[in-house]
């Protein structure tokens, strides 16, 4: 009897110990950041509905990587690389995960289709309440978005890829999607990756932000009681067809996405129950767990060792960091024109991740003040973040799509 070569049964083990060294060491530690995703998914520190799934699918992927017939490694769960149709026809029948990124990963879909659920939960009766305000903070916060442009050009990237990177700065997970398969296809996959890794950052590190810019005495600061007359569903179904309409007319190169924005929200205020329910639960939720498994599996070693993955790692944090304190500070701005009543932490929202820094934004004044309530004003600047943010990618689209690049 032959005995058992166990590298060869157990093959996972095997790539591991043919692989190059800095493959192996890039494989050991995304697994062991998968694990670390999942824990603090569940303890609340990140996003569980995004962060456990992908957190799961980085450590599969690099576990289960496989010698191939043509002598390559590799794994059966997808191919973001494939052009040839061939190839892909082939894939699709082979990689289980090929179907869902290739019909609705690579082309934009998938960011649609959470758009439509994030508008069905979003409610612009708040952006309409205080309009001025949200917009200001919403395009204070876009900070970020401006700056890390032409920081990244100087650090080498191409326009489209500095454009793409930048809009990290929005923290809006769809849009930076959108934005890099039209400006950064041949950085597409990091871009999101790194990207969605990094929004996690604004449920965990924008709250030790918030400490180190507002002194604590500013931020248990208690928003007076206002007097706002209440907003009909006719007149917010009326404000999101004029804002999609207009918005279309003047980028259509995002209008998908501010249809899909906004169709969410005219299904809420129209009363169409069926298709609110539909919209808000499986679409969203199905969705956001099939994105966050398949930037899991994109996670694979090859992929974040691509020399500019750690430039995309830099200016990400950057961008994020710009937005926050550019958000920050129109929450200062409001708090001196309003004679020090206004609580410039709710600034923070004007950071798109909805609703994640909206329930930063709470979360902080409420530890100093429990009774205080900031929550309709930062949900007003947060909705109006995610418009700023897909007009501030649509500028860069159409700016640059014009151009040669």
């Amino acid at each position: 009897m032959e005995s058992i070569d166990f590298l060869s049964l157990f093959q996972g083990i095997a790539t591991l110990a043919a692989a190059e060294p800095r493959i192996m060491a890039m494989r050991i530690f995304l697994i062991f950041l998968g694990m670390l995703l999942i824990y603090l998914g569940k303890k609340g520190v990140l996003e569980a509905l995004l962060m456990i799934p992908m957190g799961l699918g980085m450590a599969t992927i690099n576990a289960a990587v496989m010698f191939l017939d043509n002598g390559h490694t590799g794994t059966l769960f997808v191919d973001p690389l494939l052009t040839d149709p061939n190839e892909i026809m082939n894939m699709l029948q082979i990689d289980w995960l090929q179907p869902i990124y290739t019909l609705t990963f690579s082309n934009g879909l998938i960011a649609c289709l959470v758009f439509m659920g994030i508008g069905a939960l979003l409610d612009v009766g708040f952006v309409m309440a205080r309009p001025f305000q949200s917009m200001f903070l919403a395009l204070c916060a876009e900070l970020g978005t401006v700056l890390t442009f032409p920081v990244a050009v100087a650090m080498g990237l191409s326009p489209g890829q500095a454009a793409a990177v930048a809009t990290i700065g929005g923290a809006d997970g769809p849009m930076i999607l959108f934005t890099s398969l039209i400006l950064a296809k041949d950085i597409f996959v990091p871009i999101t990756v790194v990207a969605y890794l990094y929004l996690g950052l604004t449920y965990g590190g924008y709250p030790y932000l918030i400490k180190l810019l507002v002194p604590r005495h500013i931020r248990g600061i208690r928003m007076p009681v206002e007097q706002t007359r209440v907003i009909t569903s006719s007149e917010k179904l009326v404000f999101c067809v004029i804002t999609c309409v207009v918005l279309s007319l003047l980028f259509p190169v995002a209008a998908p996405l501010f249809l899909s924005l906004f169709i969410g929200v005219i299904v809420r205020e129209s009363g169409l129950v069926n298709f609110h329910e539909l919209f808000s639960g499986p679409i969203l939720y199905g969705s956001t767990f099939f994105l966050g498994l398949l930037l899991g599996v994109l996670c694979e070693a090859n992929t974040i060792l691509n020399p500019k993955v750690l430039t995309l790692l830099v200016l990400g944090i950057f961008a994020l960091l710009l937005s926050g304190i550019g958000g920050l500070l129109g929450g200062y701005v409001l708090y001196f024109a309003s004679g020090k009543k206004y609580n410039p932490v709710i600034g923070i929202a004007g950071v798109s991740c909805v609703p994640t820094t909206a329930k930063v934004a709470q979360k902080s004044v409420a530890a100093v003040s429990p009774d205080a309530m900031i929550l309709p004003h930062a949900l007003g600047a947060n909705i109006s973040g995610v418009i700023t943010t897909a007009i501030f990618a649509a500028i860069y689209i159409s700016v640059l799509t014009a151009a040669p690049r």
